[in-house]
């Protein structure tokens, strides 16, 4: 056992993490179950937070990782312990103030019981590549696209708002939002027409943190998953912020899906 704790979400991050440090303890919060294999997660409550990060402690327990996906959860005030029930109006303020701010939060109470919250490029930094063109060739068009979403998604970040835009010939299509990167794909996926040129350049998603964002926690990734629905948009690519996307898979595998040509950029800053 090492003294990491992976406090893992959905989707394939944490079954990543895990591999590339095995014996780290392995937490799941409630209704958000962690696909690691072989694990048996730790459980824990919000409402019941403080005794979850005694337990860290008691452990020995000196650094934790958050990755994968949770939603806010529904918080149940019976179930909360006096001790944990003194955080309430902190939690709630932070969790009011937008998802940046939760992050910030829930960063500084682990600090408080001296557990130091690495990012997931800590424990596997080959997940995150450097600038460069991964696959395919971007056209001029591309870049621009490229640049113009950069623009917009650095506007969202600085807002609270979302890590993901699509553009096409100059046209914003599309926006990240709470829902999320696969609902803002199928939404640019279901309005291919209004590029206004058919013939025209196809359009880039791109993806970057949040500007000031605290990158230990809620860094954006970049999967398969992601890669087939950007071709089932009829985009021509994918870029990102070099250095802050995490890359959920080898990138000869990203690379090329069956049937997916799309283009694959880590823009340097």
């Amino acid at each position: 056992m090492t003294d990491t704790a992976l406090i893992a979400g959905t989707g394939a991050l944490p079954a990543l993490l895990a591999a590339a440090c095995p014996g780290m303890l392995i937490c799941e919060m409630e209704g958000f179950a962690a696909a690691v294999p072989g694990a048996a997660p730790l459980r824990f409550r919000v409402e019941r937070l403080v005794p979850f990060l005694d337990g860290l402690v008691a452990r020995g327990i000196r650094r934790v990782v958050f990755a994968g996906a949770m939603r806010r959860p529904r918080l149940e005030p019976e179930l909360f312990d006096p001790q944990t029930a003194m955080l309430v109006p902190r939690l709630l303020g932070a969790m009011q103030a937008g998802d940046d701010a939760t992050l910030r939060a829930g960063i500084a109470l682990f600090g408080e019981w001296d557990l130091k919250v690495v990012g997931a490029d800590a424990i596997a930094p080959d997940l995150v590549p450097c600038a460069g063109v991964l696959c395919g060739t971007p056209g001029p068009a591309d870049e621009l696209d490229a640049a113009r979403a950069a623009t917009i998604v650095a506007a969202l970040g600085a807002a609270d708002v979302g890590q993901g835009a699509v553009v096409a010939q100059g046209l914003c299509l599309a926006v990240e939002a709470l829902p999320g990167t696969d609902a803002m794909l199928d939404f640019a996926a279901l309005h291919q027409g209004l590029r206004p040129d058919p013939a025209g350049a196809r359009g880039v998603f791109y993806k970057a943190p949040k500007p000031g964002q605290d990158r230990r926690i809620d860094l954006p990734a970049i999967g398969p998953q992601t890669v087939a629905r950007a071709a089932a948009a009829g985009l021509a690519g994918i870029a990102w912020e070099a250095g802050g996307v995490l890359l959920l898979g080898p990138e000869k595998n990203l690379a090329a899906p069956p049937g997916v040509g799309v283009v694959l950029l880590a823009r340097g800053p």
